[in-house]
């Protein structure tokens, strides 16, 4: 090797690094875009907020607002039935219930009303076919007249039928209440007991919880409290194929079940003006999908958080806050998690 060429190589491999750095650096996201739209918007989404954005195992992003931060514990309604949709998965896959099994066969009382055919999964799904009309006021003072779960399932099993099971979609706390009722059964143990022994505690989520303090049956459609580091933890593992750091909690065919679109062949009856469009998977909505399966999935709460986890651009994000959801604080949600796009490749094809 001639004396120039000796000479050049330390300079053609410095020359290299310095690119590959460089391509490393330019291939950051950069979250000037999403910073200003928060600020921008911080009124609207309800003053009081927190965003974390992670990566797979990674946090990338984090912005506390107003009075809140990561560890403020606030009622997170139904962002709450993704959690219990996780937990029916967990009992199933300790061979205790199939999704397909009837209700029937664990709450005699849905046999005396003709109501042997609704399954499991259907209450997932929010087509049960059973009325659940009313608005929340009505809701929240029903739900007052009982003492347990089991008190109000037996309720909800004398109800009127809307529809056949399966036909049609009709979205509320009917049929994750129905299923939360189920577990307690099957595993003898009250629910928000269940929840913290089964999700919580493995999961690290120890500011979560379902018990409801005021008195009255626990809610698992809509009852938890959390913070926002508990709560993306849950995230990223159904983001992770269901493990938690490294470890499997649930397992790649559970996650699956959970991605799968239960709705696009039946009638979408009622849906909140902040879902107009969507699909809706197993506790919560699919936002974007393809034959039959979820790549983003987002499980919205009336009182303004909103999770959000993208398979195809890696991520689960989480907007946490306490106020009232309207449909113009929907829009922003959904332009943030435009920005967010935005900023992280695209994996699907």
């Amino acid at each position: 090797m001639s004396v120039f060429r000796r000479s050049l190589c330390p300079v053609v491999i410095f020359l290299f690094g310095g690119l590959l750095q460089l391509q490393f650096v330019s291939a950051q996201p950069n979250w000037t875009d999403l910073t200003t739209k928060l600020e921008q918007n911080q009124k609207k989404l309800g003053t009081d907020v927190v965003v974390l954005i992670w990566n797979k195992d990674t946090l990338i992003y984090k912005k506390e607002m107003g009075d809140f931060n990561t560890k403020t514990q606030v009622p997170i309604a139904s962002c709450s039935k993704w959690l219990t949709a996780a937990l029916v998965l967990k009992i199933a896959e300790e061979g205790k219930i199939s999704l397909d099994d009837p209700v029937v066969d664990y709450i005699p009382e849905f046999g005396k009303y003709f109501k042997s055919y609704i399954t499991i999964r259907q209450c997932l799904s929010h087509t049960t076919g059973i009325a659940d009309e009313g608005g929340l006021l009505k809701k929240l003072a029903e739900r007052r007249k009982f003492e347990t779960l089991e008190e109000e399932v037996n309720e909800i099993a004398s109800r009127k039928i809307r529809a056949n099971p399966g036909k049609d979609f009709w979205y509320g706390g009917v049929g994750l209440n129905i299923a939360g009722r189920v577990l307690e059964v099957v595993t003898k143990k009250r629910f928000d007991v269940l929840i913290k022994t089964k999700l919580f505690n493995p999961l690290a989520m120890r500011r979560s919880s379902f018990t409801n303090l005021e008195g009255g049956p626990v809610n698992p459609s809509g009852g938890c409290v959390s913070i926002a580091d508990d709560y993306i933890r849950f995230q990223r593992m159904i983001l992770n194929d269901g493990k938690v750091n490294g470890v499997p909690f649930l397992s790649p065919e559970s996650i699956q079940e959970l991605r799968k679109i239960q709705t696009e062949e039946i009638a979408m009856r009622y849906a909140p003006k902040t879902a107009a469009g969507f699909q809706y998977a197993s506790g919560a909505w699919s936002i974007e999908g393809m034959n039959g399966v979820a790549d983003v999935l987002a499980s919205p709460g009336l009182f303004g958080t909103w999770p959000v986890v993208d398979f195809c651009h890696g991520y689960a994000s989480l907007v946490l806050t306490k106020n009232l959801l309207s449909e113009e604080r929907a829009e922003i949600h959904q332009e943030i998690r435009e920005l967010i796009k935005q900023q992280l490749p695209k994996t699907c094809q």
